[in-house]
C-alpha cells in the first residue's frame, strides 16, 4: 500500500469526530403551532430566583399558566407578539420544574415547554463565582473519541504494512532457513 493510501485510510475515522454532535438536547425546539414561548435563564444568586420569558408568537391574545413543581405560581394573557417576564423563586440547593401550559377555556391545557432548573449557587462567603466541579464533559468526550480514532486509524496503518504481501513472509524464509540442516 502506498503512503497516500494508508494515509487515507487513517484519516477517515479521525475526519468522522467532526460530523459527532457535541450535546443531544433532550426537548425538541417549539412546534410552529404553540401559541407563545419560554425561555428560562440562569439563577440569580443574590436573589434566588430565576426570570422565566414567555414570548407570544401569534397576533392573538395568548393565555398561559406558569407552574413551578405542579403548583400554578402565575396565570394571565400575553398580549400579540409581545413578551412577559416573571420571576420564579428557587431555594438554595434544590431544583425546581417549570411548566409553561397554553388554557383554552373548553379543553384541558396544553403543555407548552418544561425545564428543570438547579439553584446549585455556592453558600457562605464564595457568592461571587461557582466552585469548580472539573472540566467540560464535552471536551473530554471529544477528546477520548479522537484518541480512539487515532489508535484506530495506527492499527488500520499498521494492518497496511503487512497485508496483502507477495510471497512468504520474512519471518517465515527464516524459520525455513533455521530448520534446514547446513552442509559442510
Amino acid at each position: 500500500m502506498r503512503i497516500g493510501a494508508r494515509l487515507a485510510l487513517a484519516a477517515v475515522p479521525l475526519s468522522m469526530t467532526f460530523f459527532l454532535p457535541a450535546a443531544a438536547w433532550a426537548w425538541p425546539d417549539s412546534d410552529a403551532g404553540d401559541p407563545f414561548t419560554m425561555t428560562t435563564y440562569k439563577v440569580s444568586c443574590h436573589s434566588g430566583t430565576v426570570r422565566v420569558t414567555l414570548r407570544n408568537q401569534t397576533r392573538q391574545l395568548a393565555r398561559f399558566d406558569l407552574r413551578a413543581d405542579s403548583s400554578s405560581i402565575a396565570t394571565g394573557s400575553i398580549p400579540a407578539r409581545k413578551t412577559l417576564s416573571r420571576q420564579v423563586k428557587v431555594r438554595s440547593g434544590s431544583s425546581v420544574e417549570i411548566e409553561a401550559y397554553s388554557v383554552k377555556p373548553p379543553g384541558a391545557d396544553t403543555l407548552i415547554d418544561s425545564t428543570r432548573v438547579r439553584n446549585d449557587c455556592p453558600w457562605g462567603h464564595h457568592r461571587d463565582r461557582l466552585p469548580f466541579t472539573g472540566p467540560p464533559v464535552d471536551l473530554m468526550a471529544k477528546l477520548a473519541t479522537a484518541g480512539g480514532l487515532v489508535l484506530t486509524g495506527g492499527i488500520v496503518w499498521w494492518y497496511g504494512t503487512l497485508w496483502p504481501r507477495s510471497g512468504r513472509a520474512p519471518l517465515e524464509e527464516r524459520l525455513v532457513r533455521l530448520s534446514r540442516p547446513e552442509r559442510r
